[in-house]
């Protein structure tokens, strides 16, 4: 808790999110307010732990926690605004979820987002920040969970198993079944998978 240690003038939450690269589906942000006397123990950047691991964080962060908060931005907004401006958006939501309304906001990355609050990037934050740590966990598994609900409105795909990501089996089944109302169509990827290669002038 060294960093969040270092502000003083009110509460600091971490930030971090979750589903900027996939081809499918919300990217996903949340914000922790930790408590420094009760901290779960094994917290850490949520790509470093097993799906066991994170669901099993989830609800001890979420009990022990100060406050916290989750947030999305859809397909949609994605496409309206890009994928920095939406991954802000979601931000934006976790952080006016909170019970506590932070002083400061660490967020992880090096883009600083205008958010209901005072910023400070953090590279590599979920690594360096146990509040990062926290909300790198939760955005995770909340968007995971969406993603497994979301595989039962348009079988066929995998999204509980790839979460939206390109594995091949998502490329084969964009080939076979096409575009459903989740993916991203602006995606480069995507385009390719369902045109081919763009032309490349010469």
């Amino acid at each position: 808790m060294l960093l969040e240690k270092s502000f003083v003038g009110g509460p600091v939450c971490g930030v971090d999110e979750a589903g900027r690269g996939p081809w499918a589906g919300p990217v996903s942000a949340a914000a922790v307010i930790l408590n420094p006397r009760r901290v779960p123990k094994g917290l850490d950047d949520s790509k470093k732990l097993t799906a066991k691991a994170r669901e099993a964080l989830e609800p001890e962060i979420m009990a022990k926690a100060v406050a916290w908060g989750v947030g999305f931005a859809s397909v949609e907004e994605i496409a309206a605004l890009n994928i920095l401006h939406a991954t802000g958006l979601a931000m934006r939501r976790a952080i006016e979820a909170l019970a506590v309304q932070p002083a400061f906001a660490l967020v992880d990355g090096n883009y600083r987002f205008k958010l209901p609050c005072e910023v400070k990037t953090v590279v590599g934050g979920d690594g360096k920040s146990l509040s990062i740590a926290a909300a790198s966990i939760l955005a995770k598994v909340a968007r995971d969970r969406l993603m497994a609900e979301l595989d039962g409105r348009y079988p066929g795909y995998g999204f509980a198993s790839h979460k939206g990501y390109g594995a091949p089996v998502h490329v084969e089944a964009l080939r076979m079944l096409g575009p459903c109302e989740i993916h991203r169509m602006s995606w480069a990827p995507v385009r390719m998978v369902l045109n081919g290669p763009e032309p490349v002038d010469t």
